[in-house]
């Protein structure tokens, strides 16, 4: 019994290392992995640990290089080569600066088009904010992913993606429903996040 205690304050401790902001607005609550966000996390693992031969194994056949590839357009030129280099040359900084870079891109293209589809009225208002409570949940599990980094990167920056993210979380649950009330802390949270992917 005391050994599965110490499993289960272990396992607290990991998480709450990995995901520092998921205690701002929802308490300990933290969105369901999906490929590539589970993909980060065990990159960002194998880092700390030092096992870069590990780190590049699972960054090249990993789900967050296919979505990086995916979104190549829309990111800074080179990116992918950045971190390729940065794993092999053993670069742990560098590789965790090319993986914010992407997750903020990834985070404001989920913002931009959550506006975009608030903006359609011809979607009853339900509708709408329902699908934007989705965007919302998939926004925080990555930016919490990053949190840390950018916070360190660029404190006002952090703060304003936060705040913005709580208005627009409140702005979901408001009764009737009111879409634009959403739009404008999701353009806060693009504008914060601009900067940080060029």
């Amino acid at each position: 019994m005391a050994r599965l205690a110490t499993l289960a304050v272990a396992v607290g401790v990991l998480a709450a290392a990995a995901c520092p902001a998921a205690a701002h607005h929802v308490g300990t609550y933290t969105p369901r992995d999906n490929e590539v966000s589970a993909n980060f996390k065990q990159l960002k693992f194998s880092l700390q640990a030092g096992k870069f031969d590990v780190a590049a194994r699972l960054y090249e056949t990993g789900a967050l290089k296919r979505e990086l590839r995916a979104r190549a357009a829309s990111l800074p030129a080179g990116l992918d080569a950045r971190i390729h280099d940065a794993l092999q040359v053993r670069d742990a900084r560098a590789v965790e600066s090319g993986l914010v870079v992407f997750i903020a891109v990834l985070v404001r293209g989920l913002a931009l088009d959550a506006d975009r589809m608030l903006a359609d009225a011809g979607t009853p208002a339900s509708t709408r904010v329902a699908s934007a409570s989705r965007f919302l949940e998939a926004i925080w599990r990555y930016y919490n992913l990053v949190d840390f980094a950018v916070t360190q990167r660029d404190p006002k920056a952090a703060t304003a993606v936060r705040l913005a993210f709580d208005d627009a979380e409140g702005a979901a649950k408001a009764t009737p429903p009111a879409p634009e009330r959403i739009r404008e802390p999701l353009k806060r949270i693009a504008r914060a996040l601009a900067d940080l992917v060029t």
